[in-house]
């Protein structure tokens, strides 16, 4: 199991990005300031350290020193959004640098998006009664092939990697058809109906009223 490192010194914010991230299926731990961080990272193997910047003791840039010798991948977490600080994080060696505040639909895909470039999670996916292999874009369900279009699986993919979210219908949208959204649901709710007719989910897919959809697991 990806094994992810939170530093965040805001209890609040660190325990709400660790729930999220175990029910995406991350193994996760917080250090709250810099030192209990740096032990942490001593100590065990990560595969992910999402770390914010102004921490006590040890800041987000000593860290990141350290993160890079050890060749652990790190995404920054921060309030300190100027594109000084942002081209600073990245020169270092971050792979990525998320701004607070921040949708966890966004961080999840970008915690994904970090571990897949860095080779640190499988090509298969496996959700429900449904197993996805991400090299070959194949779904099986009871060890039949189920034959999805493209629109259709990359909205299974989203539903999957964001399980038990309510998720906007806008925000399905944009991440799935990659295009502003301009209000009009249809193209959403009828790729919804027809996911949930192939994969005989009707119980699983949800609709969340006036939100859009959520996948209970």
């Amino acid at each position: 199991m990806v094994k992810i490192l939170i530093a965040e010194d805001e209890e609040p914010i660190a325990n709400l990005i660790r729930m999220n991230l175990k029910k995406a299926g991350y193994a996760c731990e917080c250090a709250y300031d810099g030192q209990e961080a740096a032990d942490r990272m001593e100590e065990g193997h990560y595969d992910l350290l999402l770390l914010d910047i102004m921490l006590p003791k040890i800041n987000g840039y000593e860290l990141m020193e350290y993160a890079k010798s050890i060749q652990l991948p790190v995404i920054f977490i921060t309030a300190m959004d100027s594109t000084e600080n942002k081209v600073k994080g990245l020169k270092m060696g971050a792979e990525d640098y998320l701004a607070k505040p921040f949708e966890i639909v966004e961080l999840l895909a970008r915690v994904e998006a970090v571990l897949r470039r860095c080779n640190k999670i499988g090509r298969m996916l496996h959700i429900l009664d449904v197993d996805i292999d991400l090299s070959s874009r194949t779904v099986m369900q009871d060890n039949q092939q189920i034959l999805l279009t493209l629109k259709e699986y990359e909205l299974l993919l989203f539903f999957a990697r964001n399980p038990n979210i309510a998720l906007y219908r806008e925000v399905i949208y944009e991440q799935v058809w990659e295009k502003e959204y301009t209000g009009d649901s249809r193209t959403v709710d009828l790729h919804v109906q027809r996911l949930k007719k192939k994969l005989g989910w009707d119980k699983h897919i949800c609709a969340v009223y006036k939100i859009g959809y959520r996948l209970e697991t």
